[in-house]
């Protein structure tokens, strides 16, 4: 399999590896939707061929919406971050947290809203960007660590989801729910990890932590 022809949902798709993923998918052939909040910023990403959405990854009401008027998907790729922290323990604020949040909030809601689109795909695929953090938390990250712990986490679940979906329907598995974790996001690593999604079956790749080089 490829990307040649494959639909790609980039959510939250503002930021450098934003782009990269775009401009790289849409190289290889993909039809990529973006998505932000603010049209200024997605400029770059119809520049680099994407067609984008001005919406809001972190609403299921909205990625609902844009499920419906975008048809088939083949992945879903939810890039909504950021990073808030230091101060060890007590200065893991309640304002620093909420401010992450939009993070498992993007995961929850498009992989809710696309869950079905990408269950019919031949190859359907949900990925998320989380971090090595998970797996060492520390004091002065510990906010992050928790918000991207219960990303994986749900992540996982759909992927859970995937496979029982295909169990009950006496098929074979077709959809995949996978984990990029790396130490910093680096485009120049993300891009590679993205085009591979299609390299390996479905059956490979579901569940599976994939760590960023």
């Amino acid at each position: 399999m490829s990307t040649t022809d494959r639909t790609v949902l980039l959510a939250g798709a503002t930021s450098a590896s934003g782009l990269a993923v775009a401009a790289a998918l849409v190289d290889a052939g993909a039809r990529v939707i973006a998505t932000g909040r603010s049209a200024e910023r997605l400029e770059p990403l119809r520049a680099a061929g994407a067609h984008v959405e001005v919406t809001d990854a972190t609403s299921l009401d909205a990625m609902t919406a844009l499920a419906t008027r975008i048809g088939a998907v083949d992945a879903v790729i939810p890039l909504v971050g950021g990073w808030r922290g230091g101060g060890g323990l007590a200065g893991q604020t309640d304002a620093d947290f909420e401010a992450l949040l939009p993070a498992l909030q993007a995961v929850r809601a498009t992989s809710r809203a696309f869950d079905e689109a990408l269950r019919v795909s031949d190859a359907g695929r949900l990925a998320i960007v989380s971090s090595t953090a998970v797996a060492r938390p520390l004091a002065g990250g510990a906010n992050y660590a928790a918000v991207k712990a219960a990303s994986e986490a749900w992540t996982r679940a759909v992927a859970q989801g995937f496979a029982k979906a295909a169990r009950d329907a006496g098929e074979p598995l077709r959809a995949a729910s996978v984990v990029f974790r790396a130490k910093a996001l680096d485009p120049e690593a993300l891009v590679p990890a993205v085009l591979a999604l299609w390299d390996a079956d479905a059956a490979d790749l579901n569940d599976r932590v994939l760590e960023l080089a």
